[in-house]
This record gives C-alpha cells, sequence and structure tokens, in this order.
C-alpha cells in the first residue's frame, strides 16, 4: 500500500479527548518530538514518514534564520479525513484545515526538535461557532494525533509541550487578541479579520485564482529590510469553494524569528541566539481565494490579529516596538496582488 495508517496508540501515544481541553491551556504550537539525528537527517526522516502516512503533504520550505544561527524548515500539510470531517463547513473557516509540521535546531548543541501548529486550537478558533463544533474538534485531533505519530518515527524521544503562547478553550472560541493589545487587532476576531483585498462575481473564481497566482509569480523578493514581493510555499484547492495561498519572504520570518527572540532567555546564548526559531510553524501567512455562492472574494488576514494568536508571548514591550510589522507586511500582500 502507497500510504499506511498510523495509529496513535499502536506507538504509546497518549492523547486527551477534545473535550478534556476545556480547562487546560493549549499552546498553539505544540513540541511533539526530540531528534536523536542531525537537523538534515531528521528532516529526511520525517519526509520518508510523511509520505507513508495518510497527510499530504503540499510544500515545504527552509526559514531563513537571521545570520544562519539556526536551522529551520516548515512542512505544510492536509489530512483528507479531516477535510472530509469539514467538507460541509463555510469556505472562509478553510485556514483551520492547512496543517504545519517544523523542524528547528535550538541550543548550544543545536538539537533537532519538531513540532506542529496545533489542529487542535486552531479548530477552537475557526469552528467555534459551527454546529458541527464537537466532530470538528474530534477530527482535529485525531489529526493532531497523526501527526505525533508521524515525528514519533523519527529517531529520538516522544514529547508533548504546550508551546506558549497557550491559552484555555473559551479563550480560543472567542479569540480577538490579547490583553491590552487587543485595541491593536481592533478587537476582531477571526472572521472579522479576514480582510478584502479584491472582490469579482462568483462565476469569476477560477479567473480570480489564476489571476492571484499570476501576480505573485511576477514580483519580486527583497531582503530582509524591506516587505516588498512574496514566495509562494504552497497553492492548496482546499474545495471547490476556496484556494489557500502560502506566502512567505524574508522580511516576516527575520521580523517573527528576532521579534520573539528578544525577551526569552531560556535556551538562549551567544551559539543560539533566537530561541524564536520554535515559532516557524506560524508560516506561512495566508491569501484566500473563497466563492461564497454570491461573490469571489480574496483575503488575507489582519497581521497584527495573527501576530497575536502566534506570538503573545513575545510580550507587549516587543509589539509596541514593533507597530510597523504587521501594516509592513499587509500593505506588502495588497500590494502584490493588487484591486
Amino acid at each position: 500500500m502507497k500510504k499506511l495508517t498510523i495509529i496513535a496508540a499502536a506507538l504509546g501515544i497518549f492523547c486527551l479527548a477534545p473535550f478534556a481541553y476545556a480547562a487546560d491551556a493549549i499552546g498553539i504550537f505544540e513540541t511533539v518530538h526530540e531528534s536523536s539525528l542531525s537537523f538534515d537527517e531528521t528532516a529526511g526522516a520525517l519526509e520518508t514518514a510523511i509520505a507513508a502516512s495518510d497527510l499530504e503533504l503540499h510544500g515545504s520550505h527552509d526559514v531563513r534564520v537571521p545570520d544562519d544561527k539556526h536551522k529551520a524548515r516548515v512542512y505544510v500539510l492536509t489530512s483528507p479525513a479531516y477535510q472530509a470531517a469539514a467538507a460541509s463547513e463555510s469556505p472562509r473557516t478553510a485556514s483551520a484545515q492547512v496543517l504545519r509540521m517544523a523542524v528547528y535546531t535550538m541550543g548550544d548543541a543545536q538539537t533537532t526538535y519538531i513540532n506542529m501548529a496545533n489542529p487542535v486550537a486552531h479548530a477552537m478558533v475557526f469552528y467555534a461557532k459551527s454546529k458541527n463544533y464537537d466532530s470538528l474538534m474530534t477530527a482535529a485531533d485525531d489529526a493532531a494525533n497523526t501527526i505525533r505519530a508521524v515525528a514519533q518515527s523519527v529517531p529520538g524521544s516522544a514529547m508533548s509541550v504546550q508551546q506558549e503562547p497557550a491559552r484555555t478553550e473559551k479563550k480560543y472560541r472567542k479569540f480577538n487578541g490579547d490583553g491590552p493589545a487587543k485595541m491593536m487587532a481592533k478587537f476582531r476576531n477571526w472572521q472579522k479579520s479576514q480582510l478584502p483585498i479584491r472582490e469579482a462575481s462568483a462565476g469569476a473564481f477560477e479567473e480570480t485564482v489564476d489571476s492571484v497566482a499570476a501576480a505573485l509569480a511576477a514580483g519580486t523578493v527583497a531582503g530582509p529590510e524591506d516587505c516588498d514581493g512574496w514566495e509562494v510555499i504552497t497553492q492548496i484547492r482546499l474545495s471547490d469553494d476556496v484556494v489557500y495561498f502560502g506566502l512567505t519572504n524574508p522580511y516576516i520570518e527575520d521580523k517573527m524569528v528576532r521579534i520573539n527572540s528578544r525577551f526569552r532567555s531560556e535556551g538562549k546564548s551567544e551559539a543560539a541566539p533566537y530561541p524564536g526559531v520554535d515559532h516557524v510553524t506560524a508560516l506561512p501567512t495566508e491569501v484566500l481565494v473563497v466563492n461564497d455562492g454570491n461573490l469571489t472574494r480574496v483575503v488575507h488576514y489582519g497581521q497584527m490579529w495573527r501576530m497575536q494568536l502566534y506570538f503573545w508571548d513575545s510580550g507587549y514591550r516587543a509589539f509596541t516596538a514593533n507597530m510597523a510589522v504587521p501594516g509592513n507586511i499587509a500593505d506588502s500582500i495588497e500590494a502584490a496582488i493588487g484591486r
């Protein structure tokens, strides 16, 4: 068989049922494995395991960590089972179905770790008001278990560490920013944070997808000091009504690693100065082309909302010191795609 179904229970993995998360703080990221191999060997073993699993790999990207002090690679995946469970949901919730894993090095020994963008936390955000919430939580938990099982096929030690920022289920289901920075995100939830770039008729969906792809491909990507231009890590047709573009560039990678590393001390040293490398599974940033039956909409996320979701543990000082960064990213995406 080309695909092997990996059963988490067979590997001795203990995972909570979705309802058990209600009172617990769950990380938007979860560290799932400490590898005993080098970075390159870990990445190769993980890619082999993904190919043999029920997950579909759509793209990968080597993140440009400042000064090349760490290595990091992001993988963008989907779970057909999770997609099937979410098939009746609004196409605007499609971001929840895009799964991410990362391999990265940390510490003086440059130990290699594997983490994931937690599917359960994302389901709590995007499916908060769905009438199918419980079944979608189960499907997200199944996807998370599959990711854990894939990671644990790599030599090393299994882990289950909820990474900061961590929140309760109640917080995720109402997420509109954090603490005093809520005003920076304009108190918007995920749906209000889907900002329109352009609109067309419902019948112009395919034409719009092609136009967005062409516009992104035509741009010239600048260096880490300038946000101009975007690389498409992956373009995924998640259904007949939504296409996902996963984007990155040197600027967003440099800023997110530096900002999250600045006020962290644990595991930080001269040889390994960027512990924020463990947040690279926030990549890629997203553009969606969505057909809701009335209009075709091209949307992206308000970057202040997104940065709080993934980087609130950087601290309020980090946000106030980098107030221009979210706007630079958003303006660049809109300029690249055009209205």
